[in-house]
Formats: structure tokens, sequence, C-alpha cells
């Protein structure tokens, strides 16, 4: 009898030791060697191995289903970093993605299995905004444990214009712009019970004082929703509407290239400078520099400039003249009791570019 009962100990650990195994294998997607667990080099486990990703044609669009799958925050930048020596990659087929399929689901090998230009990923680890239209919209989540991995809505009695500022500096963003409650849903699974206490000037939410809430319910239609603008501007032009385009990714302003710009891409950007109508989109020929490329299908799919900006090295630099209705400047917050803070709309005329030749493939979703 006690030898039949080690062996059952024994089977029973072992039936334990194979499902812990199985739970561990699943993990398919990880940041390595960035300061912390949501920053660093992306890495794919498919057929068994662990490759880096490669670089090409990555938009923070198709980022932040890998900062979700990762249960990180926003995607916050997208950079490509050059490696010493060459080694294997995977290619992750964006329009694979874009129907909702694990990264590792969409993962294959590069004609040429080996190059040095591999993905450095930055996702924010402690923030993020839901259900937005964008990026730098939504309904602001707090990581409330790293370990547990928990987020929490924050209730807008703790939580203001400074406290905004931060966030959106923190994401990448421009500005806040909107701040209205209940604007992306109601709460979520639970409350974050800190009041906020930023200066504005922080670079992270959670490096900012913060003090014990008297409150552990929060009213309904009292959620923080919060959107920031567009990284997007116009200069060197006579007026705030008109001028190069430049998109600031990464933390750095950069001209946007010339070819391909159809009229939906024209009509987004003086939208996002909330300077009405597209007028004109002019070509201006300079020394190559660095530059982002737009990818129209992104667009297409109503994503804002800088979530469908890749890099590229061009001479052909674009500059759009926009029918601003006046040259205010950018929108700041501002409070009513009842219904937060709302920005004014610039209307939005269609128009007619020219004819372009494409340079996307049909497959390209973002």
């Amino acid at each position: 009898m006690y030898h039949l009962l080690v062996l059952l100990l024994l089977m029973l650990c072992s039936s334990g030791l194979q499902a812990e195994g199985e739970q561990t294998s699943t993990e398919s997607v990880r940041l390595v060697g960035g300061e912390s667990r949501c920053t660093g080099t992306l890495e794919v486990k498919h057929r068994g191995e662990w490759r880096p990703v490669d670089v090409s044609a990555w938009t923070l669009k198709t980022a932040a289903t890998a900062c979700r799958e990762l249960d990180c925050g926003s995607a916050v930048s997208v950079e490509e970093r050059k490696e010493s020596s060459v080694r294997s990659m995977w290619w992750i087929k964006s329009d694979c993605v874009q129907f909702g399929s694990a990264l590792r689901e969409c993962a294959s090998s590069l004609s040429s299995d080996y190059t040095s230009s591999i993905l450095f990923l930055t996702c924010s680890d402690s923030v993020r905004l839901v259900n937005g239209t964008s990026l730098c919209s939504g309904r602001l989540e707090v990581k409330t444990n790293q370990s547990t991995q928990y987020w929490s809505s924050v209730c807008e009695d703790d939580f203001d214009q400074q406290d905004a500022e931060v966030v959106c500096r923190e994401l990448g963003c421009g500005p806040p712009s909107v701040l209205q409650w209940a604007l992306y849903g109601e709460l979520g699974h639970a409350m974050w019970t800190k009041e906020f206490q930023c200066g504005g000037h922080e670079s992270a939410l959670l490096d900012c004082r913060s003090s014990d809430s008297d409150r552990n319910t929060c009213s309904p239609g009292k959620a923080v929703g919060l959107t920031c603008s567009e990284p997007v501007r116009l200069v060197g032009g006579k007026r705030r509407c008109a001028g190069t385009l430049e998109v600031k990714h990464h933390r750095e302003w950069r001209p946007v290239d010339h070819y391909f710009w159809p009229q939906k891409e024209a009509v987004a950007a003086c939208r996002e400078l909330d300077c009405g109508s597209a007028v004109s989109v002019e070509e201006r020929v300079s020394s190559y520099r660095s530059a982002w490329w737009i990818r129209s299908n992104c667009v297409q799919f109503g994503s804002a400039l800088r979530e469908c900006a890749t890099s590229l090295s061009s001479s052909s630099i674009l500059d759009l003249t926009c029918l601003g209705t006046n040259d205010l400047l950018a929108p700041t917050l501002s409070s009513t009791a009842q219904t937060g803070i709302v920005s004014i709309s610039a209307p939005t005329v269609f128009f007619t570019l020219g004819n372009y030749s494409n340079r996307e493939s049909s497959t390209d979703p973002f």
C-alpha cells in the first residue's frame, strides 16, 4: 500500500510539472534588453524557436497589437536597431494582425532569413487609453500592481489638467485637448484609489506625488476620458495652417515624404491640425534626410498619421495648405461642472489631388 501511495504521488507531481510546462510554453511574445518588461527588442516564439522581428513596415498601429499581447499599455514608439552581426528573423504579416490574429500566428521566415535590422518596441507599462479612436484617446486606466498586471480606471475627482499633461507626454502624444468624463465608456474592473498630484513636468504618471483618496467608489459617468492632441504640425509657412508637414514620433520631429498623398491623407492631416479643409499639396525637393512615410491604407482605416508612420530617407518633402477658419493656437483645457472639457472641431471638405501611382501593396492593411 505504501509503495502504491508513493507511485500515485509521483504521478500527480509529474502531471503538475507537465501542466506547468505547458502553461509556460504558451508565452510567445517578449521584449528583451530594455529597462522594463514593456520595452526592448521584440521577439516572437514560432515553431518552437525564439527570433527577433524584422522592423520593415512596422507602424505604431501594428505595434499596439504586440503591446496588448504583452499586457502592457499603449504603443509609444517603434525604433530600428542595427546589430553588429546578422541572425534569423521573423517577418510579421501586418494584414494577418489586422484581422486579430496573435503575432506568432502571423510570423513567417524572411526570403533572406538573416538581417541585422531588428525592431525595438516601447510600450507604456503603467498607463493606457482604451476604447478610443486613436492611441492618443480613450478611457484612462492605470496598472495598480506590476506583478498581477491589474488595470484600474481613474475617477475624475482624482485627476486634473496637470495630470492629463503628464499622461499625454508619457504616451508620446501632444498636449491634452479633451478631458471629459465617461467619454470612452464607464469604469472598468476597478477604480484607482489614490488622488494624483502632478506638477505637470513629470515624465510618467506614477512619478507624480499621490495621496490616498477618501473615495472607494466612483459615481456613474465619472471615469476619466482623455484625448491628447496628435503630434502633427506645419512649419515654415506664412500662417499656422500652411507649411511643411511634420510628425513627431519617438521624441523626434521629421518631415513627411511627399510621394503618393491622396485626398484622405491630406484631409486627415488638416483635421488633426484643427485647420478645416485641405486646399493643396505641393512637393518640395531638398537634400536627403530622415522622413516619415505615411502608409495610406492605415489612414484609410481611420488611424492617426503618427500611427501610420514608417521611417525612410527622402528628398521629396510635403508642403500642405489647409483652409483654416482662423489661426488660433492649439486648444487649451477648460472645465465645466457637467460636461467636462470639449474641443472645437473644424469642418472637413473632400477634394481631389490628382492621379498618383500607389506604391503600397494591396495586402498592406496599415
